[in-house]
């Protein structure tokens, strides 16, 4: 039986020593690699760094082609939101379609997630790359709808969503289906 001498790694106090050393040197290597390199610093303010297009940071609310909003106040992006910072109060317009009266967001608890902008059904609520929120006071990071809403329609400018769905908005009286058959009454067929 041969033992190979070159693969045997010595034991003990002498072993622990020989560890070290290795892992000691190598940091040093490491700094030396690094200390005679020019150095590479950005000044943020002047030299904006340019970000990748799918970066989620701030949220806005888009507007269909049409020029009204899309945020139909579904309550979807606040249910999937992980720290619960958006809020929103559901109300009707006289066409039937649903609008939020109010829709509020918390930037200082957003983590950008992007789980509400994949949640929202009418493309309302996209992220986009701006990152700068920085607030001496907390309470200017809290952004009402008028302050999220944008003139364009975002990502996807030519979507509507109740042209894309096909919803009817005429209005009926109480109890009339506009648009769609009337539902079954089983009791009627029994005998």
């Amino acid at each position: 039986m041969r033992v190979d001498l070159i693969d045997k790694k010595p034991s003990g106090p002498i072993g622990a020593l020989w560890e070290g050393t290795k892992a000691i040197a190598a940091g040093f290597a490491t700094t030396l690699q690094h200390l005679f390199r020019k150095p590479i610093t950005e000044e943020y303010p002047e030299f904006k760094r340019q970000l990748p297009s799918r970066t989620r940071a701030r949220i806005i609310l888009t507007r269909d082609p049409d020029g009204g909003e899309r945020c139909v106040a579904c309550y979807l992006c606040s249910a999937a939101c992980p720290v619960s910072c958006i809020s929103m109060q559901s109300a009707e317009r006289d066409d039937g379609r649903r609008y939020a009266a109010w829709f509020r967001i918390n930037f200082a608890r957003c983590i950008y997630c992007g789980l509400c902008e994949e949640a929202c059904p009418t493309s309302a609520i996209q992220l986009t790359p701006m990152f700068e929120t920085c607030e001496r006071d907390i309470l200017k990071l809290v952004y009402e709808k008028q302050d999220l809403l944008v003139d364009h329609g975002g990502k996807d400018p030519d979507y509507n969503f109740y042209k894309h769905a096909g919803v009817v908005t005429a209005v009926g009286r109480k109890g009339e289906h506009i648009g769609e058959d009337k539902p079954v009454n089983i009791r009627s067929n029994m005998p």
